[in-house]
């Protein structure tokens, strides 16, 4: 976006752009080719020369949010509980770094998307049971969030093979038949496959499997009782913007909080 950068009319004093708008701008900007944005720029070029004047950050960022999903402001902040709900586990169980959150559109380009983390996983920790747990919270934390603000929940959360539940059971099934974290002829590895398969019709497979599951929605929802008032603000905080950078997000966590650092939670 840069190469367009002369055009525009907030500037500061010295003449260096305000890297807070552009920011934002990058963050509404992903998932779409240069080619997008030569275009949407293009066309913005061609309405501010009608108007006589140049083209503004308001302007690059209107035109961003047009192609976003168009959606209620309860539906909103409903999901932006859910993805905010997201991002507090990821930080406070430690298993990853959030550097931007949406809601009415995606990180990636997908355009039905109706929101969406981008973290970083933390790979230089010990994987152990523990580990396993706060991931597995991380990933129900959204759908925690929503039963804790809201008492019910959006079918957001399943439906498909990449959803938080479908992501969360492979990764407990995986405990139970592939990592060695059973209580149950732990030694035992058993392909993705057929541990799927098996899941289908071993009973106690999948009491151990929903044993987990209910564990690690407890460890989200315990967590986030705790910081509600912090989930809510944020969340109305991000409905209003509808993107947030990682930066933004700490900040409003620390300030939200009333805290410099908080404590992470352990399994």
């Amino acid at each position: 976006m840069s190469e367009y950068a002369d055009g525009l009319g907030h500037k500061s004093t010295d003449q260096k752009l305000h890297l807070a708008p552009l920011s934002r701008l990058a963050l509404l900007a992903c998932g779409r080719t240069g080619a997008d944005i030569e275009r949407l720029v293009r066309e913005l070029r061609q309405k501010t020369r009608r108007d006589q004047r140049p083209i503004t950050w308001e302007d690059i960022e209107t035109a961003l949010m047009a192609s976003r999903i168009r959606l209620t402001d309860d539906h909103r902040y409903r999901l932006a509980v859910h993805e905010v709900g997201h991002a507090m586990a990821y930080t406070l169980f430690e298993t990853g770094t959030v550097y931007a959150i949406t809601v009415g559109g995606s990180l990636n380009g997908s355009s039905q998307s109706f929101g969406q983390v981008e973290f970083t996983p933390f790979l230089d920790r010990p994987q152990n049971d523990d580990w396993l747990m706060r991931t597995c919270a991380a990933s129900l934390a959204g759908r925690a969030a929503e039963q804790l603000v809201f008492g019910e929940t959006l079918a957001g959360s399943g439906g498909d093979p990449n959803s938080d539940l479908a992501r969360a059971t492979r990764l407990m099934l995986a405990a139970e038949t592939q990592l060695g974290f059973s209580d149950v002829k732990r030694l035992i590895y058993v392909s993705p496959d057929q541990a799927q398969q098996q899941l289908l019709y071993d009973g106690e497979l999948r009491n151990r499997v929903d044993a987990r599951l209910k564990r690690a929605e407890a460890m989200a929802m315990e967590m986030l009782t705790r910081h509600k008032m912090t989930l809510t603000a944020i969340a109305a905080q991000l409905a209003d913007i509808g993107v947030m950078s990682g930066d933004e997000f700490l900040k409003a966590l620390a300030l939200a909080s009333g805290e410099r650092k908080t404590d992470p939670v352990t399994a």
